[in-house]
């Protein structure tokens, strides 16, 4: 591997933005390319296929789901150039490491993940992947209230919105969220 080509992509934004299909897009380029690459995600995050990363609009791509960040070093193959892990917020601290070693070892690592939670707070170890990447594409989906950009994820129960002190991570598609603009993002509490 040579440690000059590695780099760090950063695919970010609120749910409904597109974060998994460019994700997609991005593998499948590679693919083409004839790079060899291994996709994992959290194990957590089963809302559509244990073994796949998939798109609200329906692109997949094989993965593997791991519990631990720590699981990537163990499973990575020595033919490996291109890592993408999807869903990473919800990923343990390491995962700031493990993307940064696969990096100075040459790989190029694709990590796409919410940059906020519902409540509009930076999530899990995202900011920093984000001030340590060398790109960083932050995705804007569709306010659902009034039809703007949208940078922020509404969490519903029973449609309305979801208090402060509820829990940070429920797995959940648009049954529990919806995309908002800063003007129609509502946190009570």
């Amino acid at each position: 591997m040579d440690p000059r080509k590695g780099s760090v992509e950063v695919i970010t934004g609120s749910m409904f933005c597109g974060k998994t299909d460019e994700l997609i897009r991005r593998l499948r380029r590679a693919k083409i390319a004839r790079q060899h690459i291994q996709v994992f995600k959290p194990k957590i995050d089963n809302r559509y296929a244990e073994e796949k990363v998939t798109s609200h609009a329906g692109s997949e791509f094989d993965a593997t789901p791991i519990e631990t960040a720590a699981d990537i070093r163990t499973l990575l193959e020595a033919a490996t150039t291109v890592v993408a892990v999807d869903e990473a917020q919800f990923l343990d601290p390491e995962i700031v490491l493990v993307v940064n070693w696969l990096a100075d070892n040459g790989l190029r690592v694709i990590v796409a993940g919410l940059d906020t939670d519902f409540r509009g707070e930076p999530f899990g170890s995202m900011p920093l992947l984000i001030a340590q990447a060398e790109e960083v594409h932050k995705l804007h989906a569709i306010c659902m209230v009034c039809g703007a950009d949208a940078a922020r994820t509404q969490r519903l129960v029973n449609g309305q919105p979801a208090n402060y002190n509820d829990p940070v991570v429920i797995v959940g598609a648009d049954e529990l969220y919806e995309a908002r603009c800063r003007s129609h993002h509502q946190v009570p509490n």
